[in-house]
C-alpha cells in the first residue's frame, strides 16, 4: 500500500537513526517544523524535498510521489455578488494557489452550504453582499468550520474596523492582484499546503 509523505519521512528518519531534532539540524529548520511533516499538519515544498533526499540517501522521485498522495488539495472560496469580480478574480487565486480546489458563488447560502460539504481553507469574501453582509457570511462560515481563514474584499477601505471584529484574517482592496493573495497568505492563522511556498 502507498505510504503518505509523513509515514514515509519518519521511516526513513528512523532507520538513518536520526533524532527530529538532528534531522531539522541537517536542513535548518526548526525541530516543529520537522514534527509537523511527521504527523502530516504541513508539506515541505520541493526545494526542501530534494535536501530532504541527499540528507537521508533516497531517491528524492520517491520522496516526491509520497507528497503528492499525501496533498489533499485545500479548498479556497471567493464570495461576490459581482460576476465579474469572480471571472477576474479566480484566476489570480489559480496562480497564486495551483493545489487548491478552488470555488466561486454569488450566493452567501450556497457558499455556506458548500462549507459544509467541503473543509474550507481560505474564504474571500465580498463585504458587500445582495441579500447578506460579508460579515455575517464570515460569522455562519466560522461556525461550520473554525478553521476557516477568512479574508474580506471591498472597494471601500472604511469597511475595515467592522472586519476586524469578526475573526477574519485580513482585507484586501479591490481589486483582487496576486501580490494582494500573496501578502494575505502570509498571515493564515490555521495554514495548509498552497502547492507553493510552505507558508
Amino acid at each position: 500500500m502507498d505510504q503518505k509523505f509523513s509515514d514515509v519521512l519518519k521511516k526513513l528518519r528512523k532507520d538513518k537513526g536520526l533524532s527530529q531534532q538532528e534531522l531539522a539540524d541537517s536542513l535548518y529548520v526548526t525541530r516543529a517544523t520537522v514534527s509537523r511533516w511527521e504527523s502530516g499538519i504541513r508539506l515541505p515544498d520541493v526545494v526542501m524535498i530534494s535536501r530532504i533526499a541527499r540528507i537521508l540517501d533516497v531517491d528524492v522521485n520517491m520522496l516526491l510521489a509520497a507528497a503528492e498522495r499525501s496533498d489533499d488539495s485545500p479548498n479556497v472560496i471567493l464570495v461576490d455578488d459581482r460576476k465579474l469580480i469572480l471571472k477576474s478574480g479566480l484566476p489570480v487565486l489559480e496562480e497564486v494557489l495551483p493545489s487548491a480546489k478552488l470555488a466561486g458563488f454569488t450566493d452567501a447560502d450556497e457558499a455556506v452550504k458548500f462549507a459544509k460539504a467541503n473543509r474550507v481553507a481560505l474564504a474571500f469574501l465580498d463585504i458587500e453582499l445582495r441579500d447578506t453582509s460579508g460579515i455575517e457570511l464570515c460569522r455562519k462560515l466560522l461556525d461550520v468550520n473554525p478553521h476557516t481563514n477568512v479574508v474580506f474584499l471591498t472597494a471601500y477601505s472604511e469597511y475595515s474596523l467592522d472586519a476586524w471584529n469578526t475573526g477574519a484574517i485580513g482585507f484586501m482592496l479591490k481589486p483582487i492582484t496576486t501580490e494582494g493573495v500573496r501578502e494575505q497568505l502570509k498571515k493564515l492563522r490555521f495554514p495548509f499546503w498552497t502547492g507553493g511556498e510552505d507558508v
